[in-house]
């Protein structure tokens, strides 16, 4: 059983080794990765998610509980503990989307009451992602950008059950970030973020800073910025309804844009 993740630095651009030499995390950590465009973000997710051995350019090492991976998890996707979901993922299959969790659900468990409240689970989860409710006979590659990241959150959560799941600024693609956050701490796993949104970043347990294709610091979330969490969730919130009345073909008043301010 996984318990723990370990990453050991490896080395910045320039050559230089990482100022943070490791970093822990553990079942139920909510941890967000920060820094801006090109500062090497999604390379370390993908060092995380390939298992790295100083084997990539970062020259990373990732440690399960401690220890070297087992080989399994490298070679054999069923064994795999890592979802990653990225806002340019689609789906090959054209199947129906109740067919698709059906055949996914009877691979992990084969009981058919399971296959069914899994599929139930699944599809609440995902509708309370996304503004748009996933319809169960709309075939995969007619879901919305928004739908298809919300199925797959929901799928890797309860589906895949995988005890480590990353998504890669997943904030462009249309889902309910706080809905999702909060859902997502319901259940005991490491759920790593990439993303530039400060609400997601204040919401996190703490955030991994990246410069230069280094991480540079780990700062956990403090009182101060609970409190400011608060206020980023209620413009958010504004922020939301005017998005949608625009997307509606609403026009908007002066006043409304007083409030958002």
């Amino acid at each position: 059983m996984i318990e723990t993740i370990t990453i050991i630095g490896g080395h910045a651009r320039t050559g230089e080794p990482e100022p943070v030499e490791k970093i822990d995390l553990k079942m139920g950590d909510v941890v967000s990765i920060v820094g801006p465009t090109g500062s090497g973000k999604t390379t370390l997710i993908n060092d995380i998610e390939l298992f790295a051995d100083a084997n990539t350019p970062t020259g990373r090492r990732v440690q399960i509980n401690g220890e070297r991976p087992l080989d399994e998890y490298r070679n054999d996707p069923s064994h795999h503990p890592i979802a990653l979901i990225t806002q340019h993922t689609s789906f090959l299959s054209d199947l129906p989307v109740a067919e698709f969790l059906t055949t996914h659900a009877r691979i992990r468990t084969g009981a058919r009451p399971q296959v069914e409240e899994m599929l139930e689970r699944t599809l609440a989860f995902a509708n309370q992602l996304t503004g748009e409710p996933v319809p169960l006979d709309s075939r995969m590659t007619e879901l919305s950008g928004g739908q298809t990241r919300a199925l797959l959150i929901a799928d890797a959560t309860i589906i895949c059950d995988t005890p480590i799941v990353l998504l890669d600024e997943v904030e462009n693609a249309g889902i309910n970030r706080s809905r999702a956050l909060e859902l997502l701490r319901e259940h005991r796993k490491i759920f790593i973020f990439v993303t530039h949104d400060p609400h997601i970043a204040l919401l996190s347990d703490y955030r991994i800073v990246m410069k230069g294709g280094a991480v540079t610091q780990v700062l956990r979330t403090n009182e101060d910025e609970r409190a400011v969490c608060l206020r980023v969730g209620q413009l958010d919130e504004v922020l939301s309804r005017l998005r949608e009345r625009i997307r509606l073909g609403e026009r908007l008043t002066a006043g409304e844009a007083e409030v958002a301010a």
